[in-house]
């Protein structure tokens, strides 16, 4: 069995960031550990009560994990909210330290920096640090377009945008809220040279969590021996079966994530594409 550490937040009462993985992980069959970088009642969307986890104790906890002897154990680290560049750089040596224990170490950093129309939602030295710290030593990084767009200073409108984006980052990335054809959004799996689109029919509104949920079950997929390909497939699937289905409830139904991989997504598309001759 695999086990996960994950470096981002914790919400009690909706399914979003740090804590959703954890669920989605074990529900996936890892065993996941969370460190919170910020603890919360609510979706800060909505109004939340809370406070960013300081320094010195997001340090003792991470300290605490391999106290516990877990760091050998640990195959595979989520990185995804920060509330602090000290927190950015306490994560970094967190990854340094876990490789040194594990070779087979994987590594997915969500750099969760903002998103359209509000942009940039943390303060600008977090964002930097993220950019600077974090991406470089990520195996694979799961922006949005918006993110893809902010850490490149580059357009990110199409698959083909996303993917050159991509490409001057490392070339190795899951890039969501991407527009693909008529009614239609998606996600673009970038791997060196080749890349993917993951086409699905736009919903009027996606939850907040969802990029939560694709950054989970695509690292999920990875450690678990999955090619980036299919892990990004089962990304794609779970995201739109679980849009679907937090319009009734307001949250991502996470109980139901084993069920919506084993289910066919109606419209999904994919298109291979690679680097323009």
């Amino acid at each position: 069995m695999s086990t996960a550490l994950i470096l981002s937040s914790f919400v009690a009462a909706n399914r979003i960031g740090g804590g959703a993985q954890q669920i989605a992980l074990t529900a996936l069959g890892i065993e996941a550990h969370l460190v919170p970088t910020t603890i919360l009642g609510r979706n800060p969307a909505r109004g939340a009560s809370g406070q960013a986890t300081a320094p010195e104790l997001f340090q003792g906890m991470v300290d605490d994990v391999a106290a516990e002897g877990l760091f050998a154990r640990i195959d595979l680290v989520i990185t995804g909210y920060f509330a602090s560049a000290e927190q950015v750089r306490i994560a970094a040596a967190t990854l340094a330290r876990l490789r040194a224990a594990n070779s087979n170490l994987v590594t997915v950093v969500d750099p969760i920096l903002g998103d359209h129309p509000k942009g940039l939602y943390l303060p600008a030295e977090v964002a930097a640090s993220m950019a600077a710290a974090l991406v470089p030593a990520a195996d694979w990084i799961t922006p949005n377009a918006w993110e893809l767009a902010h850490l490149t200073g580059r357009a990110v409108e199409s698959a083909e945008a996303a993917a050159a984006a991509a490409r001057t980052l490392g070339g190795r990335a899951l890039v969501s809220s991407i527009p693909a054809g008529a009614g239609e959004i998606g996600l673009v799996l970038c791997d060196g040279a080749n890349a993917c689109l993951y086409a699905h029919p736009r919903r009027e509104q996606a939850p907040n969590g969802a990029g939560d949920l694709v950054t989970a079950v695509f690292a999920a997929g990875l450690v678990q021996g999955l090619t980036p390909d299919a892990a990004a497939a089962a990304a794609t699937a779970a995201a739109a079966h679980m849009i679907d289905a937090a319009a009734e409830m307001g949250d991502l139904p996470l109980a139901q994530l084993v069920q919506a991989l084993r289910q066919p997504v109606a419209g999904l598309r994919m298109a291979p594409f690679g680097e323009p001759a």
